[in-house]
């Protein structure tokens, strides 16, 4: 394994898509009123990347120092598989948040005092998820966070940045990202349900069992595809954004494979093609608002 090979294991590039997609949908609202910008959209794209991949060296850390991650069926964790020492982590951890920072205070100049406002919170809520004295993504409200901040704030913020501007579109917007991020999650909690339970790690998953949360999964997907179709009959969204129906076929058969498949392998790949639903729900979306 190559040097940098356990940061990019650690950094979980199949969930990077989380953060990309809530950009996709906010620059697409923000193009259609002619108010995008490139140099907006880039930082805004990297500063969202930076703190998935915050998030993620943090959770790394966290699950590893508990002992979480060490029966898990998943991916390897590196600090689990002492590839990389937690001090190392916490290292990593400071470096994208502090990347993640700078260019915020780009998008502060854009945006103004929200935005950093914005940033803080979603910083503190980030390292708050599996640290400190109440991880909450422990007591099961993982879900509830990532819905928040990496469905609704991701794009409303980055439609805000654009002209300062709030709009219904991305609200809807925001509500179908938060609901395909929490599947992104819930597909993960239910896959490590057993682990987690074992060792402490009270997950919704294991907070509502298996067939339950099997069955928010479900809900958390066709929430995220029929929202904008449902904001299109109140004339929130235009016509055009019924493009996300196309994008039930690909994600009905993703719940019927969570109810059926138990082994660590599918569930991972699972996993994967969850993240790819949100981006494709993400680009259909994108597009009908382009084109509208």
């Amino acid at each position: 394994m190559t040097r940098f090979a356990p940061w990019v294991l650690a950094a979980r590039p199949a969930t990077l898509w989380a953060a990309v997609a809530p950009v996709l949908v906010g620059s697409s609202l923000a193009q259609a009123t002619g108010a995008f910008r490139w140099d907006a959209f880039v930082v805004i794209l990297v500063a969202a990347v930076l703190i998935q991949i915050g998030v993620n060296f943090a959770n790394d850390v966290a699950d590893g120092t508990r002992g979480t991650d060490a029966d898990r069926i998943g991916p390897t964790r590196a600090v689990a598989a002492g590839l990389i020492t937690p001090r190392q982590m916490w290292y990593g951890v400071g470096v994208a948040f502090g990347l993640a920072a700078i260019a915020g205070l780009y998008l502060i100049r854009l945006g103004g005092v929200w935005v950093l406002v914005i940033g803080v919170v979603s910083l503190v809520a980030a390292l708050g998820y599996t640290n400190g004295p109440i991880p909450y993504g422990y007591y099961g409200l993982g879900e509830l966070f990532v819905f928040v901040f990496f469905g609704l704030v991701a794009t409303v913020g980055t439609r805000f940045v654009y002209d300062r501007t709030v709009e219904s579109g991305a609200v809807v917007g925001g509500v179908a990202m938060g609901f395909l991020a929490s599947a992104i999650l819930l597909a993960n909690n239910v896959r490590d349900i057993d682990t987690d339970g074992a060792t402490g790690k009270r997950t919704l998953a294991v907070v509502l069992g298996r067939r339950n949360a099997v069955l928010l999964f479900a809900l958390c997907v066709m929430g995220g595809v029929l929202t904008p179709a449902i904001a299109v009959v109140f004339d929130w969204l235009p016509s055009q954004a019924l493009l996300v129906l196309l994008a039930l076929p690909i994600g009905l058969p993703l719940v019927h494979r969570l109810q059926q498949e138990r082994a660590g392998p599918p569930l991972v790949r699972l996993l994967k093609e969850t993240a790819r639903l949100q981006l494709i729900v993400a680009g259909l979306l994108s597009l009908g608002i382009l084109i509208s």
